[in-house]
């Protein structure tokens, strides 16, 4: 079935390019000494790639937020409360059991549910949560005059800064954790296949 329209992959592929340069430029800011020790890249050329890489990031992540508005791929996103606890239970004891006992998916793929519980509530806390904050302290960064000096008798940019790398951090996770759920549809290729052709497979393909 065509799941993901051309913009959902475009998007995508923007977002997952973008993410990694943050991650790997972010990881050479954090661990890289500006005279001796380099990591991946050096410390200058990795504060000038991780703005670029930031600023396409907002670009693209507005214009996301606007397709979700624009189109019918927001639907996936609503959490709806009846049984959802439940719903999510049953998830994770499919993936944590049943999957290994050859059980079928009790949320399989349709054009009405894209994300099973678990996924949803994942994607939600990631893409309306994690990612706008660690836009929101990149920019505070960016610009440190925006930021507040001090809150609670502490540096406003020192908070900012932590929240900046805690958000990265949960990215980080967030995408490990992505990676390797994509391996699991009808074919360990299957979902990344997805994301090329648009289409998805079913498990009972």
């Amino acid at each position: 079935m065509y799941l993901y329209p051309i913009w959902v992959r475009l998007w995508h592929l923007i977002n997952a390019i973008t993410i990694i340069i943050l991650i790997v430029t972010g990881l050479s800011m954090q661990y890289t000494d500006k005279q001796q020790y380099v990591l991946v890249v050096g410390f200058a050329r990795a504060v000038k790639w991780h703005n670029i890489a930031a600023v396409v990031l907002t670009v693209n992540y507005i214009f996301y937020v606007l397709g979700n508005i624009t189109t019918e791929n927001g639907k996936y996103y609503k959490i709806q409360k009846e049984n959802f606890l439940k719903d999510l239970l049953k998830q994770l004891r499919y993936y944590a059991f049943g999957m290994f006992k050859g059980e079928k998916h009790p949320f399989p793929v349709t054009f009405e549910r894209k994300f099973n519980p678990l996924q949803k509530l994942s994607y939600v806390l990631a893409m309306y949560v994690a990612l706008p904050l660690l836009i929101i302290s990149g920019v505070g960064l960016l610009f440190p005059e925006t930021v507040l000096n001090r809150f609670l008798g502490i540096s406003g940019l020192i908070l900012t800064d932590i929240l900046h790398i805690t958000m990265g951090f949960f990215v980080s996770i967030f995408l490990i954790i992505h990676i390797y759920t994509c391996t699991l549809g009808s074919k360990p290729t299957s979902l990344f296949k997805s994301m090329l052709s648009g289409f998805h497979e079913s498990d009972d393909h």
